[in-house]
């Protein structure tokens, strides 16, 4: 099952890279603004000067891409395959950070309370992984990200049922330190 959302996200990714834009407008549409390409959803790299310790709080740039403001990876209880459902946040981050090379991106995995303390270490560092592998696939550099397991030291929810353990059960990208 997770080789196969693996190979599923790993064939979007390159099918979303082997798009291109018509060079020509059709001769039946009127003059328009320019339209986006997928260059556009990729930000500008920004230069080492001008590196904030958050890249996030640019209300400006996460209007440009929305998708960067999502830095959490939800999972199915005892899971830690990657939901389609999150693949886009993934190649939003994955882009991000193919275009800033200095930017590096803790992912934090976590687990809900049920479980034992090893058990739950153990799962939430397999979330944290399987993340950091599928933005690996999309180009990102080793020396980017570092993933690691937080258990279910750093809850969301602090509720004892079913809605607080599924907020729970994320891995969390934090970039600049946070």
């Amino acid at each position: 099952m997770k080789k196969s959302l693996v190979i599923a996200a790993t064939l979007a990714a390159l099918l979303a890279a082997c798009s291109t834009a018509p060079t020509e407008p059709v001769a039946a549409k009127p003059a328009a603004a320019p339209q986006a390409t997928a260059k556009s959803d990729i930000p500008t790299p920004v230069k080492p000067a001008a590196v904030k310790s958050d890249p996030f709080k640019d209300p400006d740039a996460l209007n440009k891409i929305p998708l960067l403001a999502k830095r959490s990876i939800y999972f199915e209880y005892d899971k830690y395959d990657i939901a389609l459902d999150y693949v886009s946040i993934i190649e939003a981050h994955s882009k991000y950070l193919k275009a800033n090379g200095g930017a590096k991106v803790l992912i934090q995995g976590n687990a809900d309370e049920r479980g034992s303390r090893e058990y739950n270490l153990a799962l939430g560092q397999k979330r944290a992984e399987a993340v950091a592998s599928n933005l690996k696939l999309l180009g990102v550099k080793d020396g980017q990200m570092e993933a690691v397991s937080l258990g279910k030291e750093k809850p969301k929810a602090t509720g004892h049922d079913e809605a607080a353990w599924a907020e729970n059960r994320r891995a969390d990208l934090v970039y600049g330190g946070k």
